[in-house]
């Protein structure tokens, strides 16, 4: 068809989005009936609108994203990373709050709110990338590593983690993946990797122990998702129970498409624990394809990868495509108990706000990257066929 001639890049990564955003709306529409009824006399009609256009401007926005020369994002992240970090300071002291959160900031005279940890997630993954590139061969040792990328990733995943653990340990992951990736030597991940260890040990005991001198309002919280999290009783694990339920009376071919019945007793139906939902609807079957899709998409990151001429599209792409996976694993792992609570969605399937523009955006970048690779290749073989 001739409208998908528009449509450059990874044609299945381009299908896989596709997918996923149709799921997205079935899911999204059948799961809100509760908010529904609390907030809006019972019309999901608006839900579904609501969503449906941030699904619609979303793909617009991966569209103009995937048409850009990804070596912008190289200038772009060279600015960010000093733009981001008095925003992360902002949202702290003067984000919009949510309970005892404050990760939102609001835009002035639009009334749209984005969480301030999505665009230091872009930024600082491009800006690894970016240094490995330029740096390579000269961070052979822990000391030139610590100061080109440690330091900096450290900081911004330390100004993200008051408000939101589960994003700036998920965000460190994935630097310290990209940067195993971009050739850092073992020896050195190594000792990395026993450090943050053993940071982890230490910084999991003081929330479990002295929860009240730790330095975030947040900490209470923590430790009572991870108590209830090792207790394991229905009590203290309503959600989770809820979500079992409906993962154990989906069966294997699911309930139907709105037959849902635990969307009325999970408080985040549409969002966190829609991966239940997804398996009490449409079974296991459902559930296993989604996570294929999700494989794949990483699989055509590392594809990327090994395609591209420039390192710092392929460390970009597959960057970006493991940062959405294992967001989506560990929402996966939440949904059905492996894991404690986190609050992380589902990547372009949960109903949320401008997440999923940014989710959007970081499949953009990895289309572009994959636009140029097959742009390469295409005048590689017509220099080829001339000779």
């Amino acid at each position: 068809m001739k409208q998908f001639a528009y449509l450059k890049g990874d044609r299945v990564i381009w299908t896989i989005v596709f997918l996923l955003s149709l799921l997205s709306i079935l899911v999204v529409y059948s799961s809100v009936v509760t908010l529904a009824h609390k907030y809006k006399q019972g019309n999901t009609e608006f839900y579904l609108i609501s969503h449906g256009i941030k699904i619609i401007t979303g793909l617009i926005i991966m569209f103009i994203v995937h048409r850009l020369k990804y070596t912008i994002f190289s200038k772009i992240a060279q600015i960010g990373i000093f733009l981001v970090i008095p925003l992360l300071l902002f949202t702290l002291i003067k984000g919009v709050s949510s309970g005892e959160a404050s990760r939102w900031v609001e835009i002035p005279g639009l009334g749209l709110t984005f969480q301030s940890s999505d665009v230091a997630k872009i930024i600082l993954l491009i800006f690894v990338a970016r240094t490995l590139t330029i740096k390579q061969g000269q961070l052979e040792d822990f000391k030139s590593l610590f100061m080109s990328l440690l330091l900096p990733v450290g900081f911004i995943c330390l100004l993200i983690f008051p408000a939101n653990f589960s994003t700036a340990a998920l965000l460190f992951i994935n630097c310290l993946f990209l940067m195993f990736v971009g050739g850092i030597r073992f020896g050195v991940m190594l000792k990395i990797l026993s450090g943050c260890l053993l940071f982890g040990a230490i910084l999991i005991s003081w929330i479990m122990l002295s929860p009240d001198t730790f330095p975030s309002k947040r900490a209470a919280t923590w430790k009572a998702r991870i108590e209830n999290f090792s207790k394991g009783d229905s009590k203290s694990n309503y959600q989770s129970e809820q979500a079992k339920i409906a993962v154990a009376t989906g069966g294997i071919i699911g309930k139907g498409p709105g037959n849902s019945t635990q969307r009325a007793f999970l408080p985040q139906a549409s969002s966190d624990f829609i991966y239940a939902i997804i398996i009490e609807e449409y079974g296991l079957i459902a559930g296993f394809v989604l996570l294929f899709l999700y494989m794949i998409l990483l699989f055509r990151g590392i594809r990327i990868l090994r395609d591209s001429e420039k390192t710092f599209g392929g460390l970009m792409a597959v960057g970006l495509s493991f940062s959405l996976v294992f967001q989506a694993l560990i929402n996966m792992a939440v949904a059905v108990n492996l894991f404690p609570v986190t609050g992380q969605p589902l990547p372009l399937v949960s109903m949320g706000g401008t997440s999923i523009w940014f989710t959007c955006i970081s499949i953009g970048i990895i289309l572009s990257v994959s636009k140029a690779n097959e742009h390469s290749e295409g005048k590689n073989s017509k220099e080829v066929i001339t000779e």
